[in-house]
């Protein structure tokens, strides 16, 4: 059977609620609007009138346009206003024992055939449509924030939704003007399940001391064009958010990566939330932030470079352009790179095997370019802090953000960027959702200049692969080891991803 939807019940109308209610009347659909009481209602108007103001304020929507969609929302506080509505999407607060409280009741009010669909993104759709007569007409349909800017909706079915009714919320999307992603019931979905690993990820390497906060957020920033790095978004989201979403990633798939990172326990048993409380990893507070103080520099005029190949052809000369002498030696031989005052080893890997070569093992630290604008720079044990804080000046010097860390397997950005890809090349293997969904769902969901099987294909899957033989071999967690499916591909010589998946 096919279905119309017409009129669509929308219940909670805060912020994301409100805006999935404009969004269907933008469809010019009849949308009843339900809130709890009345002070909640009128919060829930509000969001809608001030979110078609800014857009006629914009000039994407005409006065008279507003005005008729605003009439095609009725507002109240009585759920049994919805008994005749064709769907009913719910936006309250993430509480499993909300949820399944609402659809319970849900179930007697609205009639046989409407459709109950939640916006949870990442609670058990399956869970929630137990408590229902009619688990089969329950689906998921999660919106992201703001729900008239985003494009993106990721469609949930169960093992017990009904043959087609999936498909149908794909098209019903469609006609809203967004783009659906369908998939299967594990908690998370495509983007939470895969950002919030990486996220948490970020908050291990954090509190391991491998990097800065400061640090890590410029290297996947502007080493991989993010819009902005994990602990901006991290509070951007709401560290408790952040912190419940990882437990029920974590009770579902017992995967060590995705439980909550300590310090985010730390942060929200504080109450140090993120910027809706003022402070989180960073402080909103008015003023701005204290610069330390640079610590003593080495001098120099002469830079070792070890290496080989374009990548240090390039380096020698934007020195020899900045006013530096350089001078260059193979990994075999150091002796041409002896008396430089600082030696700079290219390299993605732990370089202090390098250093206990040179008879000044404190003059040298890892280098390691990542795309045009950023350079890790990586200390050993044994590097003087004047010599890293000089390398970090030449960086600059080179137009360069330099990124400080310590000198482990694939220092900070690959060490972030190979696990998430790993886990996207799981979730197809696994035949969750296919490879241009994840792709369509992390660029729609997240903002991201490619999805992960585009950044994969563009860095190459031996290089991947490879790089995750080293995380692992460096930290020993399981998730790092390459995916058998990556492996197999690098072995049968596929030459990428997306040539597999067609």
């Amino acid at each position: 059977m096919t279905r119309t939807f017409e009129t669509v019940g929308v219940v909670g109308l805060g912020t994301m609620g409100a805006g999935i209610a404009e969004v269907f009347a933008r469809a010019e659909m009849s949308v009843i609007g339900v809130e709890a009481d009345e002070a909640a209602l009128e919060r829930g108007r509000r969001h809608l009138e001030t979110s078609t103001a800014r857009a006629v304020a914009r000039d994407r929507m005409s006065a008279e346009q507003q005005s008729a969609l605003l009439g095609r929302i009725t507002f109240t506080t009585s759920r049994e206003d919805l008994a005749d509505v064709d769907l009913v999407v719910e936006a309250i607060p993430e509480l499993m024992e909300y949820k399944r409280g609402l659809f319970s009741d849900l179930d007697r009010i609205c009639k046989p055939s409407a459709v109950l669909a939640t916006n949870t993104s990442s609670l058990s759709v399956t869970a929630i449509a137990a408590t229902t007569s009619r688990p089969a007409q329950v689906v998921g349909m999660h919106f992201f924030n703001p729900a008239p800017v985003m494009r993106l909706v990721e469609v949930i079915g169960t093992v017990v939704t009904e043959d087609g009714l999936a498909g149908e919320i794909a098209d019903l999307a469609r006609r809203l003007g967004k783009t659906p992603v369908t998939v299967g019931d594990r908690a998370g979905f495509v983007v939470n399940r895969l950002l919030l690993g990486y996220l948490n990820h970020a908050c291990g390497l954090l509190e391991s001391g491998l990097a800065s906060r400061d640090d890590i957020d410029a290297a996947m920033k502007l080493g991989l064009g993010l819009p902005m790095g994990p602990f901006t978004l991290l509070d951007l989201i709401g560290l408790d958010t952040s912190y419940e979403v990882c437990e029920v990633l974590f009770r579902e798939s017992r995967d060590p990566r995705h439980a909550p990172a300590p310090v985010l326990r730390e942060f929200v048993t504080a109450g140090l939330l993120g910027r809706k409380t003022g402070r989180g990893f960073y402080s909103y507070a008015e003023g701005a932030p204290t610069v330390p103080e640079p610590g003593p520099r080495a001098a120099v005029s002469m830079v070792g470079i070890v290496g080989s190949g374009p990548e240090v052809a390039g380096l020698v000369a934007d020195l020899d352009a900045a006013g530096f002498k350089a001078t260059v030696a193979e990994r075999s031989d150091l002796t041409p790179v002896a008396d430089a005052d600082v030696v700079v080893a290219l390299s993605d890997r732990p370089v202090v095997e390098l250093a206990v070569r040179l008879s000044h093992p404190e003059r040298l630290v890892g280098l390691h370019l990542v795309g045009d604008r950023v350079a890790e720079v990586a200390s050993t044990v044994l590097t003087s802090e004047e010599v890293a804080g000089a390398v970090q000046d030449l960086v600059t010097v080179l137009r360069r953000t330099p990124v400080r860390c310590g000198d482990r397997a694939e220092m900070v950005v690959d060490a972030l960027l190979y696990p998430y890809l790993n886990d996207a090349v799981r979730m197809v293997d696994s035949g969750y959702a296919t490879a241009g969904d994840i792709d369509d769902a992390m660029r729609l969901g997240c903002g991201y200049p490619a999805g992960p099987f585009e950044m994969l294909d563009s860095i190459g899957l031996e290089r991947v692969r490879d790089g995750l033989r080293a995380l692992y071999a460096e930290y020993r967690e399981p998730s790092f080891a390459p995916a058998p499916l990556l492996d197999q591909l690098v072995t049968a010589g596929v030459p990428g991803f997306r040539a597999y998946a067609r």
